[in-house]
């Protein structure tokens, strides 16, 4: 990356750090995607019950093969034969000690917003899971709710396409607002602090672009 921008990012990516610590989450600056893994990794006890929420971020850095490989009782949202059953997980998932995802959005004012389509990781970084572990990239910081919500629509076509998803977003690259039972984005959700579970929120951010 080009260094000028690399310092930039890590200007912006502490500053965030900074503001969701005062907004009470456990806001940590991680320096690399490595040193982020390494973080995740050790806070995470062995035995633990874990879900995972989709997430490019997450298979770029290789958690989801680390913790299904561990000594870990993952909850298996991608080994389902059926829908009924995949649905069934996502339902059991919500009382696992941990949830590790990433976010679709942070505000510069310390909001988390996320959205999904069944619903089930952005509901789980609200409420259920003991502990929330999210592993956030600089391009996920925007200015406010406004800019948001403009991200989500951004966003949506690719995820539609990683997932397969047949909806005309992924035709044509960009939000169609589409009303059909394929269509992403059902439910959306924001986290405006941290205050109301102290210690539940461990959000690690990095000065680099990971996932969408």
């Amino acid at each position: 990356m080009n260094p000028f921008k690399q310092w930039q990012n890590e200007l912006k990516t502490k500053r965030m750090v900074e503001t969701l610590n005062k907004k009470g989450y456990s806001a940590f600056y991680m320096a690399s995607r490595e040193e982020a893994k390494e973080a995740i990794i050790k806070e995470v006890p062995k035995g633990a019950t874990i879900a995972l929420g989709g997430s490019e971020s997450l298979g770029e850095l290789g958690l989801v093969d680390y913790f299904f490989k561990g000594e870990y009782k993952v909850f298996d949202r991608y080994g389902q034969l059926t829908w009924e059953e995949t649905v069934e997980v996502y339902r059991q998932s919500m009382l696992a000690d941990y949830v590790i995802t990433s976010t679709n959005v942070i505000t510069e004012d310390g909001k988390l917003m996320n959205q999904d389509s069944t619903g089930n990781r952005a509901a789980a970084i609200v409420f259920g899971p003991k502990k929330v572990i999210i592993i956030a990239s600089v391009n996920k910081i925007v200015k406010n709710l406004d800019a948001g919500f403009e991200r989500l629509k951004d966003i949506s076509p690719m995820n539609c396409k990683r997932v397969g998803h047949n909806t005309p977003c992924t035709v044509t690259g960009q939000c169609e607002d589409c009303e059909i039972h394929d269509r992403m984005c059902n439910f959306t959700t924001i986290v405006h602090n941290g205050r109301k579970f102290p210690g539940r929120y461990s959000i690690y951010l990095v000065p680099e672009e990971i996932g969408f």
